[in-house]
């Protein structure tokens, strides 16, 4: 049995979860309203404050569906009551960030900026204080598209090992490598 498939998701209060039919699930709370489709071998079960993901068998597919679905069910019952939270760095001499609105404006190094369109989903916003580096907070619900809009805002300039440039998490840990050696 999967360790995290079969632990049971608390549901808190002011939280509804659905299960339709396709095996849609809909998860409603203060802060908006998800739903994810599952996959149809899966059990979703809603009783008494919490929700149980049961498998049929012991197949290779249901196993690796069985913990996959759990989590994310759980993400969007923890994505309705607390929202999440990512936020990015961006390393480097004149490395700027701005933003009007879900407009992201970058300024990376290149030729030109780089002028981003992030999901109405997805709220942006930027910060840039003296002697710091300029950071961009993003905040969502949904924890897939949040993960999928701060990767796609990483990709445009990773961070390099040498001098640790580009744009990072902000809890990243950047492994740092040995220049050239000095000259005779």
């Amino acid at each position: 049995m999967s360790r995290i498939g079969k632990q049971p998701i608390t549901v808190p209060a002011g939280v509804t979860i659905t299960v339709g039919n396709n095996n849609e699930i809909t998860v409603k709370g203060p802060k908006g309203t998800l739903t994810q489709l599952i996959d149809r071998d899966i059990k979703v079960e809603v009783k008494d404050g919490e929700v149980n993901v049961t498998r049929p068998t012991d197949q290779i597919r249901h196993r690796a569906m069985h913990g996959l679905y759990r989590s994310l069910v759980s993400n969007m019952v923890k994505g309705v009551t607390e929202g999440f939270k990512k936020q990015l760095e961006l390393v480097g001499v004149g490395y700027k960030a701005a933003n009007t609105g879900n407009t992201l404006d970058l300024a990376l190094g290149y030729s030109h900026n780089i002028i981003m369109e992030v999901p109405k989903e997805v709220t942006v916003a930027t910060e840039t204080l003296k002697g710091q580096n300029p950071k961009i907070t993003l905040e969502s619900i949904d924890n897939q598209l949040l993960g999928a809009v701060a990767a796609k805002i990483r990709s445009l300039r990773k961070p390099e090992p040498y001098k640790g440039k580009g744009v990072r998490y902000s809890d990243e840990f950047i492994r740092r490598k040995a220049g050239k050696a000095a000259g005779k």
